[in-house]
Protein backbone atom coordinates (compact mmCIF):
# COMPACT_ATOMS: atom_id res chain seq x y z
CA UNK A 1 0.00 0.00 0.00
CA UNK A 2 0.90 3.34 -0.60
CA UNK A 3 -0.61 6.27 1.10
CA UNK A 4 -0.18 10.05 -0.59
CA UNK A 5 -1.05 13.58 1.02
CA UNK A 6 -0.84 16.56 -1.41
CA UNK A 7 -0.16 20.36 -0.18
CA UNK A 8 0.24 23.66 -1.58
CA UNK A 9 -2.61 23.98 -3.49
CA UNK A 10 -3.92 27.83 -3.24
CA UNK A 11 -5.20 30.92 -4.92
CA UNK A 12 -2.63 32.92 -7.03
CA UNK A 13 -3.08 35.54 -9.70
CA UNK A 14 -2.09 34.90 -13.61
CA UNK A 15 1.35 34.88 -13.95
CA UNK A 16 2.12 33.44 -10.54
CA UNK A 17 3.81 30.63 -9.17
CA UNK A 18 3.20 27.56 -7.06
CA UNK A 19 4.75 24.47 -5.87
CA UNK A 20 2.76 21.21 -4.76
CA UNK A 21 3.83 18.80 -2.66
CA UNK A 22 3.07 14.68 -2.18
CA UNK A 23 4.58 13.48 0.84
CA UNK A 24 4.25 9.24 0.23
CA UNK A 25 4.37 6.25 2.60
CA UNK A 26 3.96 2.60 2.92
CA UNK A 27 5.94 1.45 -0.21
CA UNK A 28 9.79 2.57 -0.31
CA UNK A 29 9.34 5.33 -2.17
CA UNK A 30 12.41 4.96 -4.55
CA UNK A 31 10.57 1.73 -6.09
CA UNK A 32 8.29 3.89 -8.18
CA UNK A 33 7.20 6.47 -10.56
CA UNK A 34 5.05 9.47 -9.52
CA UNK A 35 2.48 11.03 -11.94
CA UNK A 36 0.73 14.61 -11.67
CA UNK A 37 -2.49 14.96 -12.97
CA UNK A 38 -5.50 17.62 -12.40
CA UNK A 39 -9.21 17.87 -13.01
CA UNK A 40 -11.06 21.09 -13.56
CA UNK A 41 -14.87 21.00 -12.95
CA UNK A 42 -16.62 19.54 -15.73
CA UNK A 43 -13.62 18.49 -17.49
CA UNK A 44 -11.92 14.71 -16.74
CA UNK A 45 -8.76 13.64 -15.56
CA UNK A 46 -5.89 15.03 -17.32
CA UNK A 47 -1.95 13.73 -17.13
CA UNK A 48 0.34 16.54 -16.08
CA UNK A 49 3.36 14.98 -15.85
CA UNK A 50 5.32 12.41 -14.79
CA UNK A 51 8.68 11.23 -13.01
CA UNK A 52 10.55 7.84 -12.96
CA UNK A 53 11.77 6.48 -9.80
CA UNK A 54 14.92 7.83 -9.72
CA UNK A 55 13.98 11.54 -10.75
CA UNK A 56 16.69 11.15 -13.94
CA UNK A 57 13.50 11.11 -16.26
CA UNK A 58 10.50 13.53 -16.69
CA UNK A 59 7.76 13.62 -19.11
CA UNK A 60 5.36 16.43 -19.21
CA UNK A 61 1.95 17.26 -21.25
CA UNK A 62 2.41 19.84 -24.15
CA UNK A 63 0.01 22.25 -22.31
CA UNK A 64 2.54 23.02 -19.33
CA UNK A 65 5.95 21.93 -20.81
CA UNK A 66 8.21 24.75 -20.28
CA UNK A 67 6.01 26.11 -17.29
CA UNK A 68 5.92 23.06 -14.82
CA UNK A 69 8.92 21.24 -13.41
CA UNK A 70 8.35 17.95 -11.33
CA UNK A 71 11.25 16.44 -8.68
CA UNK A 72 11.44 14.47 -6.45
CA UNK A 73 13.19 13.73 -2.93
CA UNK A 74 13.58 10.05 -2.43
CA UNK A 75 15.44 11.06 1.23
CA UNK A 76 12.24 12.98 2.18
CA UNK A 77 9.52 10.24 0.20
CA UNK A 78 8.49 14.01 -1.67
CA UNK A 79 7.72 14.96 -5.06
CA UNK A 80 7.15 17.97 -5.94
CA UNK A 81 5.25 20.45 -8.90
CA UNK A 82 6.99 23.37 -9.66
CA UNK A 83 4.61 25.56 -11.25
CA UNK A 84 5.28 28.99 -13.13
CA UNK A 85 3.54 31.32 -15.55
CA UNK A 86 0.02 30.47 -14.16
CA UNK A 87 -2.56 30.89 -16.33
CA UNK A 88 -6.53 30.52 -15.36
CA UNK A 89 -6.58 27.41 -17.27
CA UNK A 90 -4.77 25.65 -15.10
CA UNK A 91 -7.03 25.90 -11.91
CA UNK A 92 -8.03 22.49 -11.29
CA UNK A 93 -7.60 20.21 -8.75
CA UNK A 94 -4.25 18.60 -8.42
CA UNK A 95 -3.38 14.58 -7.75
CA UNK A 96 -0.03 12.85 -7.03
CA UNK A 97 -0.07 9.19 -8.05
CA UNK A 98 1.76 6.14 -7.61
CA UNK A 99 2.97 3.75 -10.02
CA UNK A 100 4.35 0.76 -8.89
CA UNK A 101 4.63 -1.55 -12.00
CA UNK A 102 6.37 0.83 -14.58
CA UNK A 103 8.61 2.72 -12.09
CA UNK A 104 11.54 3.00 -15.05
CA UNK A 105 9.05 3.95 -18.02
CA UNK A 106 9.35 7.40 -18.67
CA UNK A 107 5.83 8.01 -20.77
CA UNK A 108 2.66 6.54 -18.87
CA UNK A 109 -0.38 9.19 -19.25
CA UNK A 110 -3.20 6.59 -18.81
CA UNK A 111 -4.54 7.49 -15.18
CA UNK A 112 -5.76 4.15 -14.88
CA UNK A 113 -1.64 3.20 -15.07
CA UNK A 114 -1.25 4.66 -11.75
CA UNK A 115 -2.52 2.75 -8.79
CA UNK A 116 -2.13 4.53 -6.01
CA UNK A 117 -3.45 8.23 -5.35
CA UNK A 118 -4.07 11.67 -3.50
CA UNK A 119 -6.91 13.17 -2.26
CA UNK A 120 -5.89 16.70 -4.38
CA UNK A 121 -5.30 19.90 -3.48
CA UNK A 122 -7.34 22.63 -4.84
CA UNK A 123 -5.27 25.25 -7.26
CA UNK A 124 -7.16 28.85 -8.31
CA UNK A 125 -5.23 30.84 -10.99
CA UNK A 126 -7.24 34.33 -10.68
CA UNK A 127 -7.25 36.62 -13.89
Amino acid sequence: QVQLVESGGGLVQAGGSLRLSCAASGRPFSRYAMGWFRQAPGKEREFVGRITWSGGSTYYADSVKGRFTISRDNAKNTVYLQMNSLKPEDTAVYYCAADIRGPYIVVVVTAGAYEYWGQGTQVTVSS
